[in-house]
């Protein structure tokens, strides 16, 4: 990681990604950086990340369908979480659709977007673990480039006004 955040600087806006996955407790993470963009008037990028696997090229024509499919769910998917964010903070996030390994992808997206101040996350509040994503990155948080925010998947709305 090479490039210096400069979201406070003249010019520039602060950002927050969020991750758009299939899990039941994006929308947490989504209310609560739309709330956090209202307070210090910032943006929020959200990020879908379709991830690919060692195709067969004999199966090619198949796969380029999958992806295909693959992409127009990561739209619907985007499509319901700027909805989310607008109906929250009347924002427009941006959107971000990439392929590969989701922490590499995220990495890569900080990397090329100077104003991202922070990656806002929720953890599932079940018994099976906080997530996928919020696992991988426990590893390497205290090397990650930015600020972690993790929004335990059960707070209510009202619950995260009061914390942003």
């Amino acid at each position: 990681m090479t490039s210096k955040r400069q979201s406070y600087e003249s010019g520039h806006q602060p950002k927050c990604l969020v991750i758009v996955d299939d899990t039941a407790e994006w929308d947490r993470a989504v209310y609560y950086a739309s709330r956090w963009a209202i307070r210090v008037g910032g943006g929020v990028v959200m990020l879908r990340v379709i991830e690919t696997e060692d195709q067969n090229q004999q199966w090619l024509g198949v796969a380029d369908i999958m992806r295909a499919e693959a992409h127009e769910a990561a739209n619907e998917a985007l499509d319901r979480a700027s909805g989310r964010a607008n109906g929250i903070a009347a924002i427009t996030p941006e959107r971000v659709i990439r392929e590969g390994d989701p922490a590499e992808q995220i990495l890569d997206v900080i990397d090329k977007d100077v104003d991202i101040a922070m990656l806002v996350l929720a953890a599932n509040p079940g018994p099976e673990g906080p997530g996928p994503i919020i696992t991988t990155m426990a590893k390497t948080v205290g090397s990650f480039p930015i600020p972690l925010i993790i929004v335990p998947g059960g707070l209510t709305d009202d619950e995260i006004d009061a914390l942003s």
